[in-house]
């Protein structure tokens, strides 16, 4: 039995009618009269009844009770009642897009998987980006890791590389995890705070949890809050094999590369954008992507053998530790782009499904705990939220290549076995498929032994040395937003003992960092530090590719330039300045005092795209203002205008300035201008102003 698998995008046809279009009178609630649809459009029941009103229930006379035999009113209220299904314990929030997976580097002397035995090789791709924490309606910037989970439909079957935009994890054994996720979510008493983690019940089980400080050096840094999807790595955070057709196998960490570069925000422009728009990064991908600026990442892999993993000062098992691209460098061998929206949001990313387990021949697991959990937690988790085992029937999980087996019944089943067998081995002629000795997937057959108990292996007690590093690796910009991040969460734990704890883990990672906090939460003294349960590994190198900062984008493209003006201004200035823009392969939106826009100092309409309240400086990576002098005597007397401006200098962006616009920023507060400001006065001005946005922001305003 071989069977092909449903269109991707399901459409629903009706058959059309050659009637002619019938008007009749169909007495509605109110009084109204109502026009039959053409056949192609007419409402019916799920089952393909038409439906002759849908504005009244069938009563017993007017003013009578309603019928049971109503059988349109029952299916309508049955499917609403149930509209909604349990939405992800964890990362509810996500967002995804459809693009391909292309090779770009084959390596069969690596692996046996088909995708990647040729250059050239493209398969569909789904991608969902999520928040961890928060429910599906909380918003974007919340300080937190960061879903990246990648549906690959290959030719042997779906490949799911579920990740997060963070290469390690809190915990290391899966045991932990119901604890770890209960312990963030808000408090079961009181049922806040909502996705954040700046309360006690996270931060006293980070306390009592040691193994969680690598992680945490991460989610308060700059990746807990990234600029968008577009410009955050991604990673598979476990340990993977290999194997090659030989059988031959080799250890494997997945990288996705942005190839936007990376960026963040700052916890104050991430609390003022939750504000002004809690959908920042949704719309910020759906916009890329309808504007044909495909997000692009590179696929990489470290790939090592077990004389470096046992050589290597940590395990290579342990979910929280990774493998520093110095030691391992980073192989590039493929890409993924996103080129392509949902149809139906419900319909494909809140019903995509996501398994560790989803393997291809030629790609096995470790025993990494950790991901050990996983694969059996993922699964369970799909058939609950997803209504039974047939969950990979709807289209958005279904896989692309031909598929045949014997599962059969269940809820919502759209395929089952055809003809009489539904079991194996039978001896009918035609009974169905057969395993395949030659193609089928293999487990590397690794030697295993060892006592049966609840255990961890010896090197997974270090919980500092990493996180040391991490720390060390970024620039001090980086670590005074981190200090700054850990300050304030910790301010918000109402417990002092816990917020004690917390700091004591500080001094075994860095003794300036440790004081900075106490300082910061008004310690007299830093808690003396926790003993650590295995001595921390002097000497670690710096990795410059933990930092962001020294992997920023190198061009303003898919970047935006926020524009503030008022009437009276250059037309022509303003034009070369979006130019530049678009030269730079940047966009550009307008703001003005209203909606409507303004008018040029030539008369010329210019429309805007928000009204000054609802483009704050915090939604740009730059920003323009150019005013007249009768505009900015308006605009200073406009209080989002002003925050404008100081928001934009406060969060050291890269600003231009045309016009009596200076006037603004000194009515904001702003009168010291620095080398992050430029007199905008031509077309060649606006030219150098854009090739200074490459370097993100003006650090040196902060510093």
């Amino acid at each position: 039995m071989s069977e092909e698998t449903p269109h991707f995008r399901p459409s629903i046809k009706t058959q059309k009618s050659n009637e002619t279009i019938e008007r009749s009178q169909t007495e509605g609630q109110g009084g109204e009269t109502h026009q039959h649809a053409p056949d192609d459009h007419r409402l019916t029941t799920a089952q393909g009844i038409p439906v002759s009103d849908n504005q009244n229930s069938l009563k017993a006379g007017p003013r009578g009770p309603t019928l049971l035999e109503d059988f349109h009113f029952r299916e309508k209220m049955f499917h609403f009642d149930h509209e909604r299904i349990p939405e992800r314990v964890v990362h509810a929030r996500g967002y995804g897009a459809r693009g391909y997976f292309e090779t770009t580097d084959p390596i069969p002397e690596l692996t046996s998987a088909h995708l990647l035995q040729e250059k050239g090789r493209k398969v569909p791709a789904f991608v969902r980006f999520s928040t961890v924490a928060g429910n599906k309606g909380s918003m974007d910037l919340a300080r937190d890791a960061r879903g990246f989970a990648v549906k690959l439909y290959t030719e042997e079957g779906n490949w799911d590389i579920v990740g997060n935009n963070i290469p390690v994890f809190f915990i290391q054994d899966a045991m932990k995890f119901p604890d770890l996720v209960h312990s963030v979510k808000e408090a079961p008493d009181r049922a806040f705070p909502q996705a954040q983690s700046a309360h006690d019940n996270f931060w006293d089980f980070i306390s009592l949890m040691p193994e969680a400080m690598h992680m945490i050096m991460w989610t308060m840094s700059d990746r807990g809050i990234p600029r968008s999807f577009r410009f955050m790595e991604g990673f598979g955070v476990h340990t993977f094999r290999f194997v090659n057709a030989e059988g031959d196998s080799t250890f494997v960490k997945f990288h996705w590369k942005p190839k936007q570069g990376l960026q963040s925000v700052l916890w104050d422009e991430a609390v003022k954008i939750n504000g002004a728009d809690p959908d920042f990064h949704r719309r910020d991908l759906w916009d890329a992507i309808q504007r044909g600026d495909y997000p692009e990442w590179e696929l990489g892999v470290q790939v090592f053998d077990d004389a470096f993993a046992d050589q290597f000062d940590f395990d290579v098992l342990d979910a929280t530790k990774l493998i520093p691209e110095e030691d391992v460098p980073v192989r590039i061998i493929g890409r993924l782009v996103l080129d392509s929206v949902v149809d139906n949001f419900f319909a494909e990313t809140e019903q995509v499904a996501f398994c560790t387990q989803n393997i291809v021949p030629g790609i096995d697991f470790t025993n990494d705990p950790l991901l050990q959990g996983r694969n059996f937690s993922y699964l369970d988790t799909q058939i609950k939220r997803l209504g039974g085992p047939n969950f990979t029937h709807i289209p958005v999980n279904a896989p692309r290549c031909p598929f045949a087996h014997f599962q059969q019944d269940g809820h919502m089943a759209m395929h089952n076995p055809a003809g009489r067998a539904n079991y194996e081995p039978n001896s009918w002629k035609d009974g169905g498929p057969r395993a395949d000795a030659e193609a089928g997937f293999r487990s590397y057959p690794e030697e295993i032994s060892g006592e049966k108990r609840k255990a961890r292996g010896e090197l997974f007690a270090d919980h500092y040395s990493q996180a040391r590093q991490f720390y060390q690796s970024q620039t001090k910009v980086e670590q005074t937003h981190l200090a700054d991040a850990l300050i304030f969460e910790l301010s918000k734990v109402e417990t002092l003992e816990i917020r004690e704890r917390v700091v004591a883990h500080l001094p075994n990672i860095d003794g300036d960092l440790a004081q900075t906090v106490a300082d910061g939460l008004g310690f007299e003294d830093v808690p003396e530090a926790h003993a650590p349960r295995r001595e921390v590994v002097g000497g670690l190198t710096k990795s410059d590719a933990l930092s962001i900062l020294k992997n920023g984008p190198d061009s303003f493209q898919g970047r935006k330039l926020g524009i503030l003006v008022t009437d009276g201004i250059d037309g022509e200035l303003l034009q070369s300045l979006k130019d530049a823009v678009q030269e730079a392969g940047g966009v550009v939106e307008i703001v003005a005092p209203a909606i409507g826009g303004i008018k040029t100092s030539d008369g010329k309409r210019v429309p805007a795209d928000q009204k000054i309240d609802g483009g704050p400086s915090v939604l740009y990576d730059a920003v323009a203002v150019m005013a007249s002098k009768d505009g900015v005597a308006k605009l200073k007397s406009v209080h989002p205008a002003k925050g404008f401006a100081a928001d934009a200098f406060a969060h050291a962006k890269f600003i231009a300035l045309a016009g009596d616009a200076a006037e603004l920023f000194r009515a904001a507060g702003v009168t010291d201008f620095d080398d992050g400001v430029f007199e905008l006065a031509d077309r060649k001005g606006a030219a150098e102003f854009i090739e200074a946005c490459k370097a993100l922001r003006y650090w040196d305003r902060v510093k």
